[in-house]
């Protein structure tokens, strides 16, 4: 396979699964203001601070009001990670391998697109919801009909990766979010803002009902747990790294809990620390220290990624 190929396909469903946490970011917290009197200001500032990008916000915009953090990550063309954006790179990508891609994919691609560009001319902020659960929804509807009708070749599992190791990232994100900035004071601490945030950060990576299957109380150290370390749930940390290591293999075909590259070597040793890790341990290190120890290792995943399969190489 060609790299520009591997490349168009890894980016196409990076992308659509950015596009997909931005929504689930938003209509979450329009569900926790509903539910709470905290300030619009406080709660709408964490949602930005999940894209790595407040400064700029606060350079271009200012106050994090409803308003000014929607036409932000959603319909900002100049910013490159806003939903319409990234929906404009995930079709110029589809766009550039339509005799790879199957046609159902590139039709529900550019439907996606289109629509979420027509609402960039007539969404407000408060009729929002709708809208974000309509994004939800059709990347959920992408990655199915990329399962259904595409061949499971080594582009499905490029694109796979890139799925994987984007929504292990913004699980990392939100996380740490919550846990480091979120709550006023730390007399909140366990109060019902408190329980409330977690419910909403379950929600927002669509966790709340699998994790009350497994948990009848909400504490921050089983949320962490269920998030980080859980093997069977599809948007925790440790899933995601399994499947994107599972891809690499079958891209590489290296024998699995072996390494052939730098992106086979850091990938699978960061699946095996989490695999040898206790929710003890992490909390006795420090959440957020490690969190943002997994959030800087996904990166350099995600470089090696590049260098290995995507880099153009001098021939000698």
């Amino acid at each position: 396979m060609l790299s520009r190929v591997a490349d168009s396909i890894y980016w196409l469903n990076r992308y659509v699964e950015r596009v997909e946490n931005i929504a689930r970011f938003i209509n979450a917290n329009f569900n926790l203001i509903l539910d709470s009197h905290a300030g619009v200001a406080q709660q709408w500032e964490p949602v930005v601070l999940t894209t790595g990008d407040l400064s700029l916000f606060q350079e271009r915009y200012g106050e994090a009001t409803a308003e000014n953090v929607i036409q932000f990550l959603t319909f900002d063309r100049d910013y490159s990670n806003s939903i319409l954006s990234c929906l404009q790179a995930a079709r110029e990508n589809a766009r550039s391998i339509r005799e790879i891609i199957s046609s159902e994919m590139w039709e529900h691609m550019n439907s996606f697109y289109f629509m979420v560009r027509d609402a960039a001319e007539k969404q407000t902020p408060f009729e929002a919801q709708e809208f974000f659960t309509e994004v939800k929804l059709s990347s959920h509807l992408f990655a199915g009909v990329m399962d259904a009708t595409m061949t499971h070749n080594e582009g499905w599992h490029f694109g796979q990766m890139g799925r994987f190791l984007e929504r292990a990232d913004k699980t990392a994100r939100i996380l740490d979010v919550k846990y480091f900035l979120l709550l006023p004071s730390v007399k909140d601490v366990g109060s019902t803002l408190d329980e409330l945030q977690w419910m909403t950060l379950l929600r927002s990576v669509s966790a709340y009902e699998m994790y009350r299957k497994r948990q009848h109380r909400i504490t921050p150290t089983s949320v962490a747990e269920f998030l980080i370390l859980d093997r069977e749930f599809p948007r925790s940390i440790r899933f995601c790294l399994m499947q994107a290591e599972r891809s690499l293999h079958q891209i590489t075909a290296s024998p699995p809990n072996t390494w052939s590259n730098p992106a086979e070597r850091s990938l699978g040793r960061l699946r095996s620390e989490l695999d040898y890790l206790t929710i003890e341990e992490i909390i006795q290190t420090g959440l957020h220290e490690c969190l943002t120890h997994l959030q800087k290792q996904i990166y350099n995943v995600g470089n090696n990624v590049f260098e290995t399969f995507f880099a153009l190489k001098p021939v000698s």
